[in-house]
């Protein structure tokens, strides 16, 4: 079932449960399961991944969540700010990712980041919006929670004539953002045994005149 979801900007003091939540959506992502496979260590260092990623979009890009309970995030980089810098990240927190989750899974976590990272140099746009994370807790997904969150920034991409760009790693996400009108750029596996992965790109759409 569908519900009317309203949408707000994330505020600083809702990082943390943010955080949580999108650690309990990608709980059962394949990627997450490959970074750390046992089921309690997943679940007490997801979070401590997602925090600083969606914090750095809150910082320098833009974050968006739902109105009243906190049901999904959807984090951006806007154009010029596309590119991770070691500055910024360090004001997002992410110099302190590796003390808190482990040496192990940050390293398998930074192979997918930095494949997926050298793909979008190659194939990405000049200018272009790029979705970094969008998540829904478990309980809200497919009541139109995710298609809400992103609706914003797709449609200022629409009015500025702009690409938007997003990794994704279940086919069951390659469908929803079909429908949004992504197309896949590239489908893999990271190398050498990591998870499958695809990376996906969506043009502008022409955008109506309005009726004065």
């Amino acid at each position: 079932m569908t519900t009317q979801t309203k949408v707000t900007g994330l505020a600083p003091s809702q990082l943390t449960d943010a955080g949580a939540m999108l650690g309990r959506a990608f709980f059962d992502d394949p990627g997450s399961i490959w970074v750390t496979p046992d089921d309690d260590e997943r679940a007490r260092v997801l979070p401590h991944f997602m925090e600083p990623a969606i914090r750095y979009c809150q910082l320098f890009g833009e974050a968006y969540t739902t109105a009243g309970p906190l049901d999904g995030a959807a984090g951006w980089l806007t154009p010029g700010n596309v590119h991770f810098t070691l500055k910024r990240m360090v004001e997002a927190e992410m110099h302190l990712t590796r003390a808190r989750v482990g040496e192990e899974n940050f390293e398998r976590w930074m192979r997918i980041m930095g494949y997926l990272e050298s793909l979008r140099g190659r194939d990405a746009p000049a200018d272009y919006y790029y979705l970094v994370v969008l998540g829904v807790d478990p309980p809200r997904q497919g009541q139109g929670v995710g298609s809400a969150l992103i609706r914003p920034v797709m449609a200022r991409a629409d009015a500025e004539g702009l690409p938007c760009y997003l990794e994704t790693g279940t086919e069951i996400d390659v469908t929803f953002y079909r429908k949004h009108g992504f197309e896949v750029l590239v489908e893999g596996d990271i190398p050498d045994g990591g998870p499958a992965f695809w990376t996906m790109s969506r043009q502008p759409r022409a955008v109506r005149p309005r009726d004065d």
